[in-house]
């Protein structure tokens, strides 16, 4: 795979476009990865989640002191210096050969925080060892054992809060050629096993969960508990009244049940819902600083972004996602601005049709 060695990007380059850099990495990296990558988006005759993000229209304030603005924040306790956060994807390293690693270190020197699957296939020690604050995302697996012992090893290596994955009771028949375990090669991906990468799957959905699996967690190791895929206000509160510290709206970037409501219009009533009570985030679609803003002026406290990161991943390296991540907080910096907000407390609903 060709990939270019960090630090050979130009540093002159205009804001990063998420669809040119889509291109880019199509070039670069093998065309099944991609196509794993890029999985479902969307049912047909629907909005994809980019593009209903990209409908929201904004109501600005004018005449508003925005000379103070700044993306610093706190997610469970964690300062961040901007609520733009790298969210949790599998195979990170057949888009870069140091996957969460080289990602960890565009995180760190952009002082956010990142989002490791299950799924991944660089060591929890090799992640911690880059020193970037990082949740560790969990798929509670049928063989409860090897959940139980991957969350603890999370811990013992510096995650600092679970994610719980709740969106993936069963994973699509449709596509058996996008499924990793019958690539060509595997990456790694069970880098954090007893023994090593064993071969066999190391998830295929898990179809007894409850809100009891939150305590059961948290019990585990003792880690905040984030619940990932809520879609419904409903939900949202049985979550938060279980004990999770927040919850994730998210339809895993499209990928499981493509004819879902999409986040957007989801995040609205799970935020109203669930109040000062527990920290929402969202996922899910983001692509640009505007979907940043509306995201926050919807009652997110902070956005993880998936698919772009990886693909400034596939062609910069580390320095191509800190590249990115750099240029989305400067755009975002001006659209808050433009918005009359003088701080992140200063967004609301109000400000977006």
């Amino acid at each position: 795979m060709d990939v270019p060695a960090d630090g050979d990007r130009p540093t002159d380059l205009p804001y990063p476009d998420v669809d040119e850099l889509e291109a880019a990495a199509a070039r670069v990296l093998p065309e099944h990865v991609v196509g794993y990558f890029r999985g479902p988006t969307g049912a047909y005759g629907i909005p994809t989640e980019a593009e209903r993000w990209s409908q929201l229209r904004f109501r600005p304030h004018v005449l508003r002191d925005t000379s103070r603005l700044s993306l610093a924040t706190t997610v469970l306790g964690t300062p961040v210096a901007s609520p733009v956060l790298v969210a949790p994807m599998a195979q990170q390293r057949a888009a870069h050969p140091e996957g969460e690693v080289a990602t960890a270190r565009a995180v760190r020197r952009r002082g956010v925080l990142l989002g490791v699957s299950t799924n991944t296939g660089v060591r929890f020690a090799d992640i911690g060892a880059v020193g970037a604050p990082w949740w560790f995302q969990v798929y509670v697996m049928d063989d409860r054992a090897m959940t139980a012992d991957l969350v603890q090893r999370a811990a013992a290596e510096g995650a600092t809060a679970l994610v719980l994955t709740v969106d993936t009771p069963g994973v699509d028949p449709r596509r058996p050629q996008l499924e990793p375990r019958s690539w060509p090669e595997r990456y790694g991906m069970q880098a954090n096993l007893p023994g090593g990468d064993t071969g066999r799957p190391i998830f295929s959905g898990t179809r007894n969960l409850s809100v009891d699996d939150i305590g059961w967690l948290h019990d585990l190791t003792g880690l905040p508990v984030v619940v990932k895929g809520v879609l419904r206000a409903d939900d949202a509160v049985r979550c938060v009244d279980t004990g999770a510290a927040g919850v994730i709206v998210s339809t895993h970037g499209g990928r499981c049940l493509t004819q879902s409501i999409v986040s957007a219009d989801a995040l609205p009533e799970v935020a109203a819902a669930v109040g000062d009570r527990a920290e929402v985030y969202v996922d899910s679609g983001l692509r640009t600083p505007e979907h940043v803003a509306a995201a926050l002026c919807l009652g997110a406290r902070a956005v993880f972004l998936g698919r772009p990161v990886m693909w400034a991943l596939a062609t910069g390296g580390d320095a191509g996602v800190e590249e990115l991540l750099g240029s989305i907080d400067t755009q975002l910096e001006r659209v808050l601005r433009s918005l009359g907000a003088g701080s992140l407390d200063e967004l609301g609903p109000d400000l977006v049709v």
